[in-house]
C-alpha cells in the first residue's frame, strides 16, 4: 500500500508541522498541507492545525511509493516520460489505491519528482514528469503558456474521411444532474476548445478509422467530445455515445465488460497519448511512443 502509517516520538514539545520539516525533511508548505488533510494522529485523533503542538508517541500517514517495473520511455536529467498503459492512474484516487504513476515515479526518481500534467485514466500513452520541483514549475508553466504540442491517436467508430478542425466550446456543468456533473459537452457558455483530426487508416471490416488528433487546447474529455460532436465516437468510449443508463451503470461500475464490448466495441477506451514536442531549457524535444498502437486496437476489437 502506497499510503502507510507509522509511529513516531517528539521526544521535546514543538510545533507539528516543525516536526515533519526538520524530522522527516518535509518543506513547510508540504508539512503544513499534510497535517490539514489529517495525516498526522495524536492519541488516535487528527490534527488539523499546523501550529499544534505535539510531544510524545503520534503516529503519521505518509506516502510510501512502491514499484511494479514500469520502466520510462525517456530518461533526461531534468524530466522523464514514461508510457502510461490504460486503466493506470495518474494519482492515488485515496488513500486505499493501491498503485498508480506516482508511485513509480517517485520510487525511481526520488520524493520531489512529480507528474507534471495529466491523461484520463483509460487514456494511454506519454505522460511528462518533472525530476525535481523547478523542473516542474517550469514544465507546468510550458503547458499553461500553451508551448506543448501534443498528437494523440484514436479509433473512432465510422468512416472518417477528411482532415477537420473542430472549434467547439467546452462546458463541464456543475448545477445539473449527477450524471451530467461527471461528463463534458459542447455547450456556447463553454470554454473556447480547439482540435485537430485527420484520417489514418479505414477499417472496412469493422466500420472503423484510425485517427490522428492534435488538440490545441487542453479541456477534460477534449478529444472524446470533439469526436463524438462530429458522430464519430472512440471506439471503447463507455460515456460519449452511450445511452444515460448505461453511463450511469459504468460510474457505478455495474457494467459488465462484455455489455462494455457490446456497447461501445472495445473493453477499454481506444485513445492513445502518442507524440509529445516542446522546448525546454532551450533544447527542442521530440518524443514519440514506443507502443504500436494500431496493434493494440486490432487486439481490443477482436482480430
Amino acid at each position: 500500500m502506497p499510503f502507510v502509517k507509522k509511529k513516531f516520538i517528539a521526544k521535546e514539545k514543538q510545533r507539528a508541522f516543525l516536526f515533519l520539516v526538520r524530522e522527516l525533511g518535509y518543506t513547510q508548505k508540504e508539512a503544513q498541507r499534510f497535517i490539514a488533510k489529517g495525516r498526522l494522529l495524536f492519541n488516535g485523533e487528527a490534527i488539523t492545525k499546523a501550529g499544534t503542538d505535539i510531544e510524545g508517541e503520534f503516529e503519521f500517514i505518509y506516502f510510501e511509493p512502491i514499484s511494479k517495473g514500469l520502466e520510462p520511455t525517456y530518461v533526461q536529467e531534468r524530466f522523464v516520460v514514461f508510457d502510461k498503459p490504460s486503466g493506470l492512474l495518474i494519482h492515488p484516487q485515496n488513500r486505499n489505491t493501491s498503485y498508480s504513476l506516482i508511485d513509480e515515479l517517485k520510487y525511481q526518481f526520488g520524493r520531489d519528482a512529480n507528474i507534471a500534467h495529466r491523461i484520463d485514466q483509460e487514456t494511454s500513452g506519454l505522460v511528462l514528469c518533472a525530476r525535481d520541483k523547478e523542473s516542474e514549475r517550469d514544465i507546468k508553466m510550458m503547458f499553461e503558456e500553451r508551448d506543448m504540442k501534443k498528437t494523440y491517436l484514436a479509433l473512432v467508430h465510422g468512416k472518417f474521411e477528411n482532415t477537420i478542425t473542430v472549434e467547439e466550446p467546452l462546458l463541464r456543468a456543475e448545477d445539473e444532474s449527477a450524471i451530467v456533473r461527471m461528463v463534458v459537452k459542447v455547450d456556447e457558455r463553454g470554454k473556447n476548445s480547439k482540435t485537430e483530426f485527420a484520417p489514418l487508416k479505414y477499417f472496412k471490416e469493422f466500420d472503423m478509422t484510425l485517427v490522428e488528433c492534435k488538440p490545441y487546447t487542453g479541456r477534460q474529455h477534449q478529444i472524446r467530445v470533439h469526436l463524438f460532436h462530429v458522430k464519430h465516437p472512440i471506439v471503447g468510449d463507455p460515456i460519449y455515445g452511450q445511452s444515460e443508463s448505461n453511463v450511469v451503470r459504468f460510474l457505478d461500475k455495474e457494467l459488465t465488460k462484455e455489455e462494455r464490448i457490446k456497447n461501445s466495441g472495445s473493453s477499454r477506451l481506444l485513445l492513445h497519448a502518442n507524440e509529445l514536442e516542446f522546448t525546454l531549457y532551450n533544447h527542442l524535444y521530440n518524443i514519440k511512443s514506443n507502443v504500436n498502437f494500431e496493434d493494440i486496437c486490432l487486439k481490443n476489437i477482436g482480430l
